[in-house]
């Protein structure tokens, strides 16, 4: 990957720490592997963490809870990157949208559906709001082991406005659909406010010690090839390009998940130095059209063994396993899931995935 941007952070490449190598674009040995939703419902620890807490949005905004429930995975399986343990729904939190979350439910918002019910957010406490994320990222850094890297993330525009114009998660995001069929100009009001806010939010990220970014689009997929141009690929880069202007060696990944063959589209327009493909994604054809050399604008891969196989485990979970990691591990690779565990997950399950890869090689 012998782009201007893999070069930019080939110096903290040098650090040794696998992530930040197999980001710069180097072929490793054995890839780095971390996973999405490492920190959760799965891990007996994390739960008796969160009673602690009292309920999720006080576990995120706790940085000491934070801290540990973030460490817990990494205290079990020595993986090479830990995640900030937080919620992409902070951002409409920040701005005063309500948000809590009901066991069994999942996140509920007041909706807000056109453009004057975006007056009633505000975007200039987003920093003053969201102390206690950087104050988790400050500890993280201090009490990680040397060689792990630290992510930190935020969600992307599309996929946070879907929560607040939904007031919920969706199945066909109807509304949010509606609003920008209807009236685009109000729906990108509020696109260019998520990208301003979330950009403030990851450049202080940053500041307090994220060595790495990643940008979640969950809901990309539910966009049309000219949707998913318009309200994934063109913030997502914007945001990209705003954090490059500040933080030239700082990585970015990319997840639009669901995009499909959109990935190699996504990975040439966003500037980003990685993409996390979903479980879809055939191997062969990102490493042929996303990882490869000669493609115009080749990137790290990261992903994309199914959650569901960890819950099953056993020989059929280490085959997809071992054939992700020889199909995409003779490029620069990341491995991990192709979405997040899921509350069943056995942990010993995650230890066997665990000691498969760091043997690799």
């Amino acid at each position: 990957m012998g782009n201007r941007k893999a070069a930019e952070i080939m110096s903290e490449a040098q650090s040794g720490k696998r992530m930040l190598r197999a980001l710069a674009g180097e072929v490793l040995d054995r890839p780095p592997f971390w996973f999405m939703r490492q920190a959760g419902r799965y891990l007996p620890e994390y739960r008796a963490t969160r009673a602690h807490a009292g309920d999720f949005l006080s576990l995120c905004y706790n940085p000491e809870l934070a801290v540990e429930v973030t460490l817990q995975p990494i205290r079990r399986y020595h993986m090479d990157a830990a995640i900030l343990f937080s919620d992409i729904l902070v951002i409409p939190d920040a701005m005063g949208q309500a948000l809590a979350y009901k066991e069994g439910e999942g996140p509920q918002l007041e909706p807000v559906r056109s453009a004057k019910d975006l007056d009633r957010l505000e975007t200039g406490r987003i920093t003053e709001h969201l102390q206690p994320v950087f104050e988790t990222l400050k500890g993280l850094r201090k009490a990680l082991p040397a060689d792990v890297t630290l992510i930190g993330f935020a969600g992307a525009p599309w996929t946070v406005a879907t929560y607040m114009v939904e007031g919920q998660g969706s199945r066909d995001f109807a509304n949010a659909k509606s609003w920008a069929f209807t009236d685009e100009a109000g729906f990108a009001r509020l696109i260019n406010m998520l990208v301003d806010a979330t950009t403030e939010y990851l450049l202080a990220q940053i500041d307090a010690g994220a060595e790495v970014i990643q940008i979640f689009d969950t809901w990309a997929g539910a966009l049309s090839e000219t949707e998913f141009e318009k309200w994934c690929i063109a913030p997502v880069a914007r945001i990209v390009s705003n954090l490059r202007a500040k933080h030239p060696d700082i990585p970015v990944i990319g997840f639009p998940r669901g995009a499909g063959a959109g990935y190699a589209s996504f990975a040439a327009k966003t500037g980003v130095n990685a993409v996390s493909l979903d479980t879809s994604v055939p191997l062969e054809w990102a490493r042929e059209n996303v990882q490869s050399d000669n493609v115009q604008t080749s990137c790290a891969v990261q992903g994309n063994l199914d959650p569901l196989l960890v819950v099953a485990g056993g020989e059929g979970m280490l085959r997809e396993a071992r054939r992700i990691l020889e199909t995409l591990g003779k490029g620069p690779f990341v491995f991990n899931l192709g979405h997040g565990f899921v509350p069943q997950t056995p942990p010993e399950h995650v230890e066997e995935l665990s000691e498969l890869i760091r043997n690799w090689g």
